[in-house]
This record gives C-alpha cells, sequence and structure tokens, in this order.
C-alpha cells in the first residue's frame, strides 16, 4: 500500500511540474487580457509633437495578448505559411543577420536560448498575417496604448516611476533582448506584460497625425504606408519607453524586418 502511495505522489508530482511547464511558455494563442469598453486620454501635450494633442477616446472592449509573440510562435506560423504571402509581401527578414528563426532541416526553428524572446526581422504584413492566422488582427494604435496605459494617464505602464531593470528591457546593447516574461512588474493596470522596451511593436494604425480618427483611411488593412510602432526597444533610452511614444526616430519600413520590432495580437 506504502508503495502504491508512493506512486501515486510521484505522478502527482510529474504532472504538476508538466503543467507548470505548460503554464510557464509565453504567448500562448489564448492567452489574452480583457480591456473594459470606455474613455481614456490618447497622447499629451508636454512630449514630442507627434504625441499632440492630449484627446479623449472611447473604445469597445477588446482583448489583447498578455506578451509580446516569441521566436517560438511565429516559427509555428512560417512552418505553416512560409515568408512570403500569396500576394508576394516578405513576411520575414529570414535571411538578415539579426533573425533568429531558420531552417533546420526541413523546418522553421527558433535559434536555441532566444524561443522566448520577443519575435523580430518580421514586416508589418508578416505580423498582420500572423494575427490573422490565430484568428486575431494587430492592435490599433489606441488600443494599444488604452492596454499600455489605462485611465489615469500613466507616463510608463506600470505608472510614473522612472523604470528599471526589474520592470523593462531599455538602453542595453544592440540586439540585447529578453524573454518576454521577464518583467512582470513592469505590467500595465490591466495585467497586460512587457509593454515597454524589449521591442517596439507594429500597430494597425498608418503613422498619421492625431487626433486619431479610425474612419480617416489610417486603419486601412493593406499593406503599404508607415504603421505606428509603440513601447520602445531594448535599445531604447528610458525616455522612448513610455506609453505615448510613436517611434517618431525609428527605423521602421514596414516591408521589411528590422532588430527590434515585434508584435502582439488583439481581438
Amino acid at each position: 500500500m506504502a508503495r502504491g502511495i508512493l506512486l501515486a505522489f510521484a505522478v502527482a508530482q510529474m504532472l504538476a511540474v508538466l503543467s507548470g511547464a505548460r503554464a510557464a511558455q509565453p504567448g500562448a494563442r489564448d492567452d489574452m487580457v480583457e480591456i473594459p469598453a470606455g474613455a481614456f486620454t490618447l497622447g499629451g501635450n508636454d512630449g514630442p509633437s507627434d504625441e499632440r494633442p492630449a484627446h479623449r477616446v472611447t473604445l469597445p472592449a477588446f482583448r489583447i495578448d498578455r506578451f509580446p509573440v516569441t521566436h517560438a510562435r511565429f516559427a509555428e506560423f512560417l512552418e505553416a505559411a512560409g515568408s512570403s504571402n500569396a500576394k508576394g509581401e516578405r513576411l520575414f527578414d529570414s535571411d538578415d543577420p539579426d533573425a533568429r528563426i531558420h531552417r533546420a532541416g526541413n523546418r522553421w526553428v527558433a535559434d536555441q536560448g532566444y524561443e522566448h524572446h520577443p519575435v523580430v526581422e518580421v514586416s508589418w504584413a508578416g505580423a498582420r498575417d500572423y494575427c490573422a492566422w490565430r484568428g486575431k488582427r494587430l492592435p490599433t494604435e489606441a488600443e494599444w496604448e488604452k492596454a499600455a496605459r489605462g485611465t489615469d494617464g500613466r507616463h510608463y505602464p506600470w505608472g510614473n516611476s522612472p523604470p528599471d531593470r526589474k520592470r523593462a528591457q531599455y538602453g542595453t546593447g544592440y540586439n540585447q533582448t529578453a524573454p518576454v516574461t521577464g518583467f512582470p512588474a513592469g505590467a500595465s493596470p490591466y495585467g497586460v506584460q512587457d509593454l515597454a522596451g524589449n521591442a517596439w511593436e507594429w500597430v494597425s494604425s498608418a503613422y498619421r497625425p492625431y487626433p486619431y480618427d479610425p474612419h480617416d483611411g489610417r486603419e486601412d488593412p493593406a499593406a503599404g504606408p508607415v504603421r505606428g510602432t509603440r513601447g520602445g526597444g531594448h535599445d531604447s533610452p528610458a525616455e522612448e519607453i513610455t506609453t505615448t511614444q510613436r517611434g517618431r526616430n525609428l527605423s521602421r519600413n514596414p516591408a521589411s524586418g528590422h532588430h527590434n520590432i515585434g508584435f502582439r495580437c488583439a481581438r
């Protein structure tokens, strides 16, 4: 009987470990956060000109990925869709030295050690197509900012206190990204993580002046115009990882990938 109890205990421990391992995988397709409907302040009046004017925007409820899409998750997409779509749009710059997903035999595989880092070298069309493949879409610029900022006008996702290494990956060297689960102290008021630093994030919206108007053409899903990028990257200074930063100084040709731009999905 004692042997049976010990065996049952061992099996329970094994199941707990396996369950924990599954739970630790960042970017699970259904790990999304509910953002409630309502108004919030978009932009600001005391920062760069492209963040002005501060204005009220009302959004319906939506959901957004808790974490950015990782190399491991995007490799699954490349395995299913390839690196170009039927329109000939390049989805991922696999031949760029900064890419962290490569062919291993007949499969697309994330480079060892980078599986859970935010995916980079994804074009805007690649981000758009990945989200559609998951049954989702890219967040609008307004949705991204509300998920990061909440309704109290905070300067960073965690509040107004200055950033530190427990809250964000910023001010580091070239290509020094970090796992997306590494900064729980930097979560937004809704619990969305890794919104500041590590990798900029494509949004659906074209980069146009404020006030934000979703009906003025900036949400056209056809590839072409330069898009907004939010959140700052691993190589950004502290002033570029705020909730209102739009990436005005960032190199971001939407037809190609970049070493410091990733994305997350919404629904």
